[in-house]
């Protein structure tokens, strides 16, 4: 299922920009991509995790060298459209993605909602780990993914599990949480990646342990900055009510993974 698609998400805003690891605010001018829009292709593919066979989204940007990889942890629903358009946004972006579909030793994410929801939080922390290491390994395998510049980026159930997974992968350059709930604080200190977080303004269910996180990231000396965005709740880059929020925050978490995964 390929196809070819060009633009980008729409105009910039101002944003609010997390600066210190206590995720201190200021406000910091956004402007445009030097970037021009690219031409993509996508598909699904499959690979082994362990005996199991994982279906994923995967999109390539049409490019002349090799582009860094990023891995797409899906929502509580699912591989969804907002996962696979995400996938496509980015491989529009210079970046090559995949979305796995960690239900799929389960047959799949179910059209049913309420079902994946069910079935998404059954998942054995442990099978999540093995299946993500299981997307990273096959990542390295295509000759058009730089092995060594591979990040993370996952929204809400998938923001809290990008957030555990740069605990537990070494090798990761970089991790991106959208309004995901925090590791344990001693489990922080296992984090080699740089990290940026996306939360929301109305969203005090995942905010309330923003002020435990940011402690146990000082401590521990990581380098985790993170922005509240105003006026919006959580799963705003889904929901889009205030476009040009959900533009600015896409913005930065694009410019911190050229940054962190486009340098030599």
């Amino acid at each position: 299922m390929g196809g070819k698609s060009a633009g980008r998400m729409g105009g910039w805003a101002v944003g609010l920009f997390g600066v210190s690891l206590l995720g201190a605010v200021a406000f910091l001018p956004i402007s445009p991509s030097a970037h021009q829009p690219i031409d993509i292709h996508s598909e699904y593919v499959k690979y082994l995790s362990g005996k199991d066979t994982i279906t994923a989204y995967l999109a390539y940007p049409e490019r002349p060298t090799a582009a860094p990889g990023v891995i797409v942890i899906h929502e509580i629903f699912g591989l969804s459209d907002f996962v696979r358009q995400t996938t496509e946004q980015l491989a529009k972006d210079g970046f090559v993605a995949i979305a796995p579909d960690l239900l799929s030793r389960g047959g799949g994410t179910p059209a049913a909602g309420d079902s994946a929801r069910q079935r998404i939080v059954a998942l054995p922390p442990d099978q999540v780990t093995a299946d993500l290491d299981a997307t990273q390994g096959f990542l390295k395998t295509i000759k058009a993914v730089r092995g060594d510049a591979i990040g993370v980026i996952g929204f809400c159930w998938g923001g809290t599990q990008s957030f555990r997974y740069a605990t537990n992968n070494s090798s990761l350059k970089a991790f991106v949480v959208c309004y995901g709930a925090s590791p344990a604080p001693e489990d922080i200190a296992r984090i080699r990646a740089k990290g940026l977080g996306v939360y929301a303004e109305n969203d005090a269910r995942i905010n309330a342990g923003l002020t435990e996180m940011a402690a146990a990231v000082k401590q521990a000396g990581k380098d985790y900055q993170y922005a509240i965005y105003p006026g919006v709740g959580h799963g705003f880059l889904r929901a889009r009510e205030k476009p040009e929020v959900a533009d600015s925050a896409w913005h930065t978490v694009i410019a911190f993974f050229r940054a962190q995964l486009e340098k030599k």
